[in-house]
């Protein structure tokens, strides 16, 4: 019988257990069918656990990763351990990577797709170098319109967008002529986050879980269009203030905060993985890196300036290929020169989005900004620009 099955049967069998035949069989002194398996001695079971995360670096055989972690406490905080952040190891396997910052050495590559007529957005991480193929899901986003702005809420769930949903992230929201935009994280991205005060954070309160915990909007990053008054052709110019993220970050040994457990309800669980939740409240545990009020500010971005292509006659930028329909979307952003003397660091593309068909479009990030920062920020590319354009 190998791990695998053995997990798999583990899991059937904690899925279909009757609370009544459990307490039945306990009171006749007979044992849980997967207490063998759940009393493993720990360094075995870590030798056990290390194979298979080694084994199954891909989606969608990555799935039994988190099938171990699902399996029991002690199944689950050995595998945390043995996975590494996005950052070290390249790969998204549970639902807080899309929290953390991306590969340091490397874009990690992801498509969105659009739908326009339920106004969402899905965001997909690449299973291959291809341009669109299955992919595993990872986000999802819905416009909703209001009088005088628009919100894109952000959801770790296709089919529950909602506010009040335990599955909901943050959100993107745009003043009314959709040049001026801000992300809004549902829980802190740092110890020493400010949280803004809505009506819509007051009702969210009110459904909280732990007084502990202060859930709200919690402004990770602005972003900006320039007005285009003169109404010239060419491409946008933008700029991201990441107020979360210290302009150091981008430095060689630089740090990004990164959030290591969500700290509402159920939100760290995948459907039908029976996650535990941690005992602990606090919220210094589950963050760690610097804040983003240290003196060296916070970090930059703008796109990078395209060139005109005399034989095309347009506006150029090299996508390295997973670019294919000219845009007015289309963008790469760089570090600003307002984070310091230019160098190294700054040449490097952290974020480039692009279309490649007609509701098809390829989002590639990099560290020090994470899959939720970046998928935030493509949605506002999508929004209409009355003033830019």
């Amino acid at each position: 019988m190998t791990i695998k099955s053995i997990i798999h049967d583990m899991m059937w069998r904690r899925s279909h257990r009757v609370v009544g035949d459990a307490a039945d069989h306990d009171m006749a002194g007979g044992s849980s069918p997967t207490c063998c398996w759940a009393n493993l001695p720990q360094e075995l079971l870590r030798e056990i656990l290390a194979k298979i995360e080694a084994a199954d670096s891909a989606w969608p055989s990555r799935r039994s990763v988190v099938a171990c972690a699902g399996v029991c406490r002690s199944w689950r905080q050995i595998t945390k351990e043995i996975v590494k952040v996005p950052e070290l190891s390249g790969y998204l396997t549970f639902p807080i990577s899309v929290k953390q910052p991306g590969p340091r050495d490397y874009l990690l590559q992801c498509f969105i797709k659009r739908n326009r007529s339920t106004q969402t957005y899905h965001l997909y991480l690449s299973l291959t170098n291809a341009l669109a193929d299955d992919g595993k899901f990872l986000l999802a986003a819905r416009k909703c319109r209001r009088a005088t702005c628009t919100d894109y809420i952000i959801s770790l769930h296709s089919d529950d967008m909602s506010k009040g949903s335990s599955t909901y992230l943050g959100k993107l929201r745009s003043n009314f002529l959709g040049t001026k935009f801000i992300v809004y994280d549902g829980q802190p991205p740092h110890a020493g986050a400010k949280m803004t005060r809505s009506r819509s954070t007051r009702l969210a309160n009110l459904k909280q879980v732990s007084p502990r915990i202060p859930f709200g909007n919690y402004s990770v990053a602005h972003i900006s269009y320039e007005l285009n008054v003169l109404g010239s052709r060419g491409p946008r110019r933008m700029q991201c203030v990441m107020d979360s993220i210290p302009a150091s970050a981008i430095e060689s040994g630089g740090v990004a905060p990164t959030q290591t457990e969500f700290l509402f309800s159920n939100a760290d669980s995948f459907p039908s993985i029976p996650f535990f939740r941690s005992k602990s409240n606090r919220s210094e545990k589950f963050l760690s890196g610097p804040l983003a009020c240290q003196k060296d500010g916070v970090l930059v971005l703008r796109n990078k300036a395209p060139r005109w292509h005399e034989q095309l006659q347009c506006w150029c930028l090299n996508f390295h290929g997973r670019v294919t329909v000219a845009s007015v979307k289309n963008f790469q952003l760089v570090a600003s020169p307002e984070n310091g003397p230019a160098g190294l660091e700054h040449e490097k593309i952290i974020l480039q989005f692009g279309k490649v068909g007609k509701d098809l479009f390829t989002m590639d990030y990099r560290y020090p900004i994470s899959a939720f920062q970046a998928f935030a920020i493509c949605l506002s590319s999508f929004d209409t620009k009355i003033a830019c354009e």
